[in-house]
């Protein structure tokens, strides 16, 4: 059993769950627990989340893990940092009360918004402004839809807050924003670090009233007050870092301390990292971000929509079968299906998959995109059809490596984290996708709240020397090499993985519109 002197806490307030660990100074997680977050879906293309349920799940899992952990860990508890699920459009009063049910970064109903930015301030110049290219999921669009439909509610808003920015003011009282947050908000001018006036202008909205001023992710920005402690189980007065997003959480966890490795936060989503020796151009598709690790000044940080979403989708859509037989043999679901994807010849018999469920970010940023399966005949099996979900979120990883390594990221192996990499037979599809060796992190090493207790622990000084701390906490549980006989049938097919979908992109666009119309015919029915 581990007798620390430091303790930290971690936690993660991802799309699908929160999660918090605390974390011994040697790397030992003496406690951790769990809570499930529910997603909302009001209408079409809306998806929210209930900030409450965030706070009690919070709560509930600080309650839990101080509870096993026990008083005299408890006393040495030293800071706690808290990421987040990014970007979320949570209004607030003055008083911190949730005003609506926070939009997150899967709702995509304020497209008609982002389009007339884009159309007022123009594509290049909004792209100079943010770094990085306009999408749906990100705040601007979301506020002025805010704004222009529930008029009454945006009266009364006092702040925006990100998701974590919410379980940070409940713990301290304070409303902050973290600057990794910032920057990935597309509301923030990156030439001098301020809220956008023209963003601003075009939006109607006075930013630097809605939005905090942005902290340093190791900022401390408050402590826990008396009234959080008597509800968490925690000591009044610990220290709480800024933190940042689960993308930047995540990179800390997944370990990179040099270039050449690349690392994927395989969740519901994935968020892909490659290290940079240079800064990129900021008007191409995925763009660096400044890197605290040494030797790794720039990283490249690319968001794929639905990855675990897809076969989460797959199992809720077609799956009952499997899930009634790995419950009758005491199964985990997915270790059966991981088998069943095995039954089918690489390849899929001809079946592509296409993972754009709720269209895509990197390397497309298209709220249009939709899903398919496409080359299925009467013999496609479903043992090829859920091999082919695999498969195709593969694809779509691999079209952002690509797309980042002609763009001076360099990557040659791929370190894993995240529920995803329990999975083998993904694992080995994506290795034999990249043509690249993938490492298999501890599941300690790879959550995303160690990445969290690995930022306060750098804020707070127990691992002031970060890059040291991240060699010797970090472990490698297995390195997993491609399949060439996999590798060759990918590279035969990962053309048309990339040509079908341009070919049916500019329909995607009249389809979108068509339904569009036919809803609003229903409504006026």
């Amino acid at each position: 059993m581990s007798n620390p002197e430091n303790c930290l806490i971690g936690i993660d307030l991802g799309t699908t769950n929160v999660k918090g660990i605390i974390l011994a100074d040697d790397g030992t997680v003496i406690a951790s627990a769990s809570r499930e977050n529910k997603l909302l879906f009001p209408g079409p293309e809306m998806v929210e989340q209930d900030a409450a349920l965030w706070w009690s799940n919070t709560v509930e899992i600080l309650q839990e893990i101080t509870r096993k952990a026990g008083p005299e860990v408890v006393r040495k508890i030293r800071g706690i940092s808290v990421s987040s699920q990014t970007v979320t459009m949570l209004p607030v009063d003055k008083e911190g009360s949730p005003l609506r049910n926070a939009m997150i970064w899967m709702d995509s109903r304020s497209a008609a918004e982002l389009h007339y930015i884009i159309d007022s301030i123009g594509f290049n110049r909004l792209v100079s402004i943010i770094g990085a290219q306009p999408d749906v999921a990100f705040l601007p669009n979301k506020i002025l839809w805010f704004k222009k439909n529930e008029p009454e509610l945006f009266s009364k808003t006092y702040r925006v807050l990100q998701a974590s920015s919410y379980i940070n003011y409940k713990l301290t009282g304070q409303m902050t924003m973290d600057i990794d947050q910032a920057v990935r908000c597309q509301c923030l001018d990156l030439q001098n670090l301020k809220w956008s006036e023209e963003i601003q202008k075009v939006i109607g909205c006075d930013l630097d009233a809605l939005l905090p001023a942005p902290s340093l992710t190791t900022e401390i920005i408050g402590t826990v007050t008396p009234q959080a402690a008597a509800l968490t189980g925690l000591v009044s007065g610990i220290p709480v870092a800024a933190g940042a997003s689960d993308a930047m959480a995540s990179m800390y966890a997944t370990g990179l301390s040099r270039l050449g490795e690349a690392g994927e936060s395989s969740g519901t989503t994935s968020l892909v990292f490659v290290g940079s020796d240079r800064r990129s151009a900021t008007d191409i598709p995925v763009v660096t971000k400044p890197c605290s690790i040494d030797g790794m000044p720039y990283v490249f940080d690319a968001p794929i929509n639905t990855s675990g979403a897809a076969l989460k989708w797959y199992l809720d859509t077609f799956g009952q079968p499997e899930k009634d037989y790995a419950a009758a043999h005491g199964m985990n679901v997915y270790d059966h299906i991981n088998q069943l994807a095995l039954n089918a010849a690489p390849g899929s018999g001809g079946v592509l998959f296409f993972p754009y469920l709720l269209g895509e970010r990197a390397p497309l940023w298209n709220s249009h995109a939709r899903g398919m399966f496409i080359g299925m005949s009467l013999d496609t099996t479903k043992d090829e059809m859920l091999r082919s979900v695999f498969e195709g979120t593969a694809f779509a990883l691999r079209h952002v490596m690509d797309t980042i390594k002609s763009a001076g990221g360099k990557a040659d192996c791929l370190r894993i984290t995240g529920g995803g990499a329990k999975s083998r037979t993904w694992s080995r599809i994506k290795a034999s996708m990249l043509h690249m060796p993938v490492h298999i992190l501890d599941e300690k090493s790879g959550d995303v709240p160690f990445g969290d207790a690995l930022i306060v622990g750098h804020s707070i000084g127990v691992f002031s020397d970060l890059t040291a701390s991240i060699d010797k906490l970090i472990r490698v549980k297995e390195v997993i090499q491609p399949d060439e006989e996999w590798a060759a049938v990918y590279d035969r097919l990962y053309p048309y993985y990339l040509d079908m979908y341009k070919h049916l992109d500019e329909d995607f666009i009249k389809l979108r519109k068509t339904m569009q119309e036919l809803e609003h015919d229903g409504e006026k029915r």
